[in-house]
């Protein structure tokens, strides 16, 4: 079986991506309360304003409150309202 064509190479300033953007898609805030997190349920990021902790498998994680879905249908209809 042949092996298929890599796309990627190592450049020589040790860069591998092209066309890949560099940077996060998460913008870098000053103040840690406006910084977002990810749900260790769902992985969506959040505000950590609208994160709790739940303990899971013996650690306290940071975790969507009050719920995922919850929060999914706030943020919806919230919104919907806009519109």
């Amino acid at each position: 079986m042949a092996r298929s064509e890599t796309k990627t190479a190592v450049l020589p300033d040790g860069l591998r991506y092209k066309s890949k953007v560099s940077g996060s898609p998460f913008v870098a805030t000053t103040s840690f309360g406006s910084a977002t997190m990810s749900c260790f349920m769902c992985g969506k990021h959040r505000p950590r304003s609208m994160m709790g902790t739940r303990k899971v498998l013996g650690k306290a994680q940071a975790v969507c409150a009050p719920s995922c879905k919850a929060l999914d249908e706030t943020i919806s209809n919230a919104a919907a309202g806009k519109q």
